[in-house]
């Protein structure tokens, strides 16, 4: 047994080299199973597939496979493949990195922060709503990843206010190896500079008579807070980064396969996703924080009636002098952050007005399918690298004795250099290369061939299926790589059932974002479980009906107000012309067959 024990031992060491050999023999037999070209690029897919589930190599190193192996199986030549993974998505994509990197570098959303704990109250319940909206409003804009890096110390900081020391030193060690282990994992770049910035701050006087005195019901309370305050910050923060298109990698994969398997369609922009995803996000984070608040805020029906007790009063006070020290220390409002937050608002009401559908957009005014969503990202975050981060003065220009240094900019090319996670942007153009050689080999059609028995099946029942299926897959595997997997297959479908692309692709984009039950499935999932307090059942206890909540809300929304802003009800023409485009090459393929034979 020992020597059996050791050899597993080796084995678990050496898992990523073994799935690395060995994966590529056990799917050989899918090059033979298939037409030449279309098993050629199955093989790839699944190949990629498997090295993503299981991380035998890093993700975006996996995401360059196409580059080597689509010209080597003669399904793509290299000049095809490369340019997929600079599409003007990718470039949107970086504009809103550099723009997060602008705010982070002036704190900005630190101070939104802090303002809106400000204004919704020190009482758990409302500490953990107002925790949750601030999050998912900065994973809007930020990666998930650093919205919840920068909150989970803020909400450490609350907390020790709240309880005390003794909660307080239970190894909440937010920069630990642990949880930078966590991250790193999961493909994606730390933010040091937020994790550390709260985790110093010195623990609040609480006398050791009160924490004696407290019963076991009081110590209870305590535990179920902890535990709502840092399962909110995730689950919120992945909610958030679907509300706009650059809040997540998956938004914009959907984006650029559409451009891939349906040029025509030009009816998902930043502003019309933004209509649709936006009250989608308002109306989970409702949901979600009452469920949170029941489950481990202290809310109940009795409560709201319920005097607090004296105790409780003083904590919630000192959690309120803490939040309004904490934003006092941040200063007055630099000129810089004025000048970030000004470009800010520029940069989302401009990619939200561009061509919002409802109404005419500023692209009108311009040749039509010239300006895209890219075109206004980078045109504003240029702006960043040579704006001044302080105030220009006229008297500077007259004033000889002044010291001549050259002013700094709102952002340096080295900050952005070191900031942006480069690695997103070859995961994405893994993904849109994937797509490529799915359309160009012919696979695209065969998945269409292999779903025929499915053409009468019920749309309603088909999206259901596709969002609970999707939710529970991205449990286990990253959201990135489980959209790049399932999308190609839903446009195929979509076309097979004869509705509407986008009625079965958004909800298998949005239902990936929705993984909330196991500390695996996400960074920021993660990063709350490195802390700790939670244990693997509380993240399954409160995930598991988030992620139901998640997959019915999601086809209310997708039957209700989206139908309106995507046409939904109707199957338009450029999903009409793929259609003919896909059977043309089979039934081509069938009759010189015939003439063969």
């Amino acid at each position: 047994m020992a020597a059996l024990a050791t050899v597993a031992k080796k084995v678990w060491s050496a898992r990523r080299l073994l799935v690395l050999l060995f994966a590529p023999l056990a799917l050989l037999p899918v090059v033979f199973a298939l037409p030449p070209k279309e098993g050629r690029c199955l093989f790839v897919i699944l190949l990629m597939a498997v090295y993503w589930c299981t991380e035998a190599l890093p993700l975006s190193v996996t995401a360059l496979l196409p580059i080597v192996l689509f010209p080597f199986l003669g399904i793509l030549p290299s000049s095809r493949v490369c340019p997929q993974y600079f599409l003007d998505t990718n470039f949107l994509f970086l504009s809103g990195l550099i723009m997060a990197t602008a705010i982070e570098e002036w704190n900005l959303h630190r101070r939104i922060a802090l303002k809106v704990l400000m204004l919704v109250g020190v009482q758990p319940a409302w500490l953990i709503l107002g925790m949750m909206v601030t999050t998912s409003f900065l994973s809007m804009w930020l990666s998930n990843t650093a919205s919840t890096a920068m909150m989970l110390p803020i909400a450490s900081a609350i907390l020790k206010s709240l309880f005390g020391q003794k909660e307080a030193r239970k190894d909440l060690s937010w920069e630990s190896e642990e949880n930078a282990a966590a991250v790193r994992t999961n493909g994606l770049h730390t933010v040091p500079t937020e994790m550390q910035s709260l985790a110093s701050t010195e623990d609040k006087d609480c006398p050791e008579e009160m924490e004696a005195s407290c019963s076991k019901k009081e110590e209870e309370y305590r535990r179920n807070i902890w535990k709502g305050f840092l399962i909110s910050i995730p689950y919120s923060a992945s909610i958030g980064g679907t509300a706009t298109l650059t809040g997540t990698p998956p938004n914009l994969i959907l984006l650029g396969q559409l451009k891939s398997f349906f040029p025509e369609c030009d009816v998902v922009n930043f502003g019309s996703w933004f209509i649709f995803a936006f009250p989608l996000m308002l109306l989970f984070l409702l949901v979600g924080w009452l469920w949170i608040s029941f489950l481990y805020g202290g809310m109940t029906l009795r409560g709201w009636r319920k005097k607090k007790s004296e105790i409780r009063a003083d904590a919630e006070e000192r959690a309120g002098a803490v939040i309004r020290e904490e934003f006092q220390n941040l200063g007055p409002i630099k000129f810089a952050e004025q000048a970030v937050f000004i470009l800010f608002c520029m940069f989302a009401i401009l990619l939200f007005s561009r061509d919002p559908k409802f109404i005419p957009g500023w692209a009108n005014f311009f040749t039509p399918g010239f300006l895209s969503d890219a075109v206004t990202g980078v045109a504003i975050v240029t702006i960043l690298f040579f704006f001044p981060s302080q105030r220009p003065s006229i008297k500077w220009w007259f004033d000889f004795k002044a010291p001549n240094t050259e002013t700094k900019p709102l952002l340096t090319w080295k900050k952005a250099q070191d900031t942006v996670p480069w690695n997103i942007i070859l995961l994405l153009g893994g993904g849109f290369a994937m797509a490529k050689g799915c359309e160009e080999s012919g696979l695209s059609a065969w998945i269409s061939n292999q779903l025929h028995p499915l053409e009468n099946m019920p749309p309603a029942l088909a999206v259901l299926l596709i969002t609970s299926v999707v939710a529970f897959f991205t449990e286990f595997a990253s959201n990135t790589a489980t959209v790049i997997i399932f999308l190609p297959v839903l446009s195929e479908l979509a076309i097979r059932l004869r509705v509407h692309p986008l009625y079965l692709m958004i909800p298998g984009t949005v239902g990936c974002s929705y993984a909330f039950m196991l500390p695996v499935s996400t960074p920021p999932n993660s990063i709350a479980f490195a802390s700790g307090h939670l244990l693997v059942k509380d993240m399954v206890r409160a995930g598991f009906l988030m992620n139901l909540m998640g997959v019915l809300l999601l086809n209310l929304a997708i039957n209700t107000w989206a139908q309106t802003i995507f046409q939904l009800g109707t199957f338009p023409d450029w999903a009409r012309n793929h259609s003919a485009s896909v059977t043309a090459p089979s039934f081509t393929l069938a009759n010189g067959t015939l003439r063969t034979l």
